[in-house]
């Protein structure tokens, strides 16, 4: 690792108390403008997830829907949640080609890419010290009254997210202030800022409860996306 990486897994709990769990349960709501673009404003506004952090895979319940989603790089599935299998699609990346910006999705498409956007943003930053994922720190901004320091990340082609090179801005406490990134899937480049707040020791891990990325509407500024996490567990 190098420093600013270090500086950052310390700062969210340690490796060493990162590697005694296994997956990280969410209750969250999540809304935003983006959904609404998508056709899918309010599938995601009361759900339950569970983030494997062993390896890419993201379950997660629609609560009130009587619809679970299982999220892996390779599949999707929509089961309910007794296990019956609803529908499901294999190489589900494939399934965004030709799209555009505004292009409706359907709930396989909402599984994938809420599946490898959470996956990622749960196990940030410890993911980083997986084999194949390489760090570079970079020229640092001030932001908010901080100097932040900033990490690129690029990702392994076998982890999903979106996309391959990324950057996380922190504080001068370690802790995540940014994430910046495009998502290649929605059809054209789009540069979003993915700020977190709220943060909370979940049993040694130190996780932001609160994520909010903005975008410019006239004179004033959207939500395009809003993560509110209520109950946290690891186990």
């Amino acid at each position: 690792m190098n420093d600013l990486l270090a500086s950052a897994v310390a700062a969210h709990g340690g490796v060493d108390r990162w590697n005694r769990i296994q997956t990280i349960a969410v209750d969250a709501a999540i809304t935003g403008a983006f959904w609404q673009i998508k056709g899918q404003g309010d599938a995601l506004t009361k759900v339950r997830f569970e983030v494997d952090t062993t390896r890419e895979r993201l379950t997660m319940d629609f609560v009130g829907q009587d619809r679970r989603s299982v999220f892996e790089p390779d599949r999707v599935v929509l089961q309910r949640p007794i296990g019956t299998v609803v529908e499901a699609r294999d190489d589900p990346e494939r399934s965004f080609d030709g799209h555009q910006f505004e292009t409706p999705w359907d709930d396989l498409h909402l599984a994938y890419f809420t599946g490898e956007a959470l996956w990622t943003y749960l196990n940030t930053p410890f993911l980083f010290t997986w084999p194949g994922f390489v760090c570079e720190e970079i020229a640092p901004i001030e932001a908010d009254g901080e100097t932040w320091r900033r990490l690129k990340v690029t990702f392994p082609d076998h982890i999903k997210s979106h996309t391959r090179t990324q950057v996380f801005c922190f504080g001068p406490d370690g802790l995540l202030r940014r994430h910046d990134f495009t998502i290649d899937i929605v059809g054209r480049t789009v540069e979003a800022q993915l700020y977190a707040a709220d943060y909370r020791d979940v049993d040694g891990i130190v996780i932001p409860a609160t994520r909010r990325a903005y975008a410019p509407m006239g004179d004033d500024q959207i939500v395009f996306v809003a993560i509110d996490m209520a109950d946290i567990a690891v186990h």
